[in-house]
């Protein structure tokens, strides 16, 4: 069996140095923790919604291994405005196989939302993106996702190696349960360079500059045959200007 390439983690107060020289950056557990700040308690709070997770109906290889929900918000600063629910929307340029079209997926729990650490978390990203383009609003999409292996197999990122047409993007581990596999790879928009590793810690987090660098995770597989296992992330992305399709 391969074994798994540990991630390149940094320290908080080297993390914006090290998005801004190499285009990605890693926090582990701790130093996420430290980063936001968050505990335990609040995260496993936050972690509750992972539970209640909507079917993806749009899923054009016809699979069943994915669930989701999305909420839109925008951060400005310290302070954060949820906008009204409205379709997630990505040109087929940055996303071949789901491009193109409205998907309508079921809103984040209110009580989730309203939790003091989600403020937070928006806020460090905001202020983490703001510190790479420049201070000013963050139309911020937030995608809490699960991963299971319904299907035998699972698909974090089905449209392969890919960007999502914004400025930051952010991919929380979740949880890992029960499975191999769901590889992180992060290669050079313009070039040749690329590093793999695999999230492995709850509430870990790699950060992407969208504009250098291209992202995937490699499929998921049960790590018993006889048991479902799943991989959740929280995927936010941050844009200047405004949200995509608007």
């Amino acid at each position: 069996m391969t074994r798994p390439f540990q991630p390149p983690y940094t320290a908080p107060s080297a993390l914006e140095g090290h998005l801004a020289d190499r285009g990605f950056a890693l926090l582990d557990a701790a130093g996420l923790a430290q980063w936001l700040p968050a505990s335990a308690a609040e995260l496993a709070a936050l972690q509750a919604g992972w539970d209640d997770l909507a079917p993806d109906a749009y899923l054009k290889d016809g699979g069943r291994y994915r669930r989701r929900r999305h909420s839109c918000f925008v951060v400005d600063g310290t302070a954060v405005r949820p906008v009204p629910h409205r379709a997630h929307w990505q040109p087929v340029e940055y996303n071949a196989l789901h491009g193109g079209m409205q998907r309508w997926f079921e809103p984040m729990a209110a009580a989730q939302v309203a939790l003091p650490v989600w403020t937070r978390l928006l806020v460090a990203l905001g202020r983490a993106a703001s510190a790479l383009r420049g201070e000013r609003p963050w139309f911020v999409e937030a995608h809490p996702f699960r991963i299971d292996t319904t299907d035998g197999i699972g698909r974090p990122t089905p449209e392969g190696a890919h960007r999502d047409g914004v400025d930051l993007v952010a991919v929380f581990l979740v949880a890992r349960h029960g499975i191999k596999g769901g590889e992180s790879r992060v290669f050079d928009a313009d070039g040749p360079g690329g590093q793999r590793f695999t999230l492995d810690q709850p509430w870990s987090l790699l950060l992407l500059d969208d504009a250098r660098v291209i992202h995937e995770t490699t499929p998921i597989q049960p790590a018993s045959a006889d048991a479902l296992g799943w991989r959740d992330t929280l995927v936010v992305t941050l844009r200047g200007g405004g949200f995509q399709g608007d």
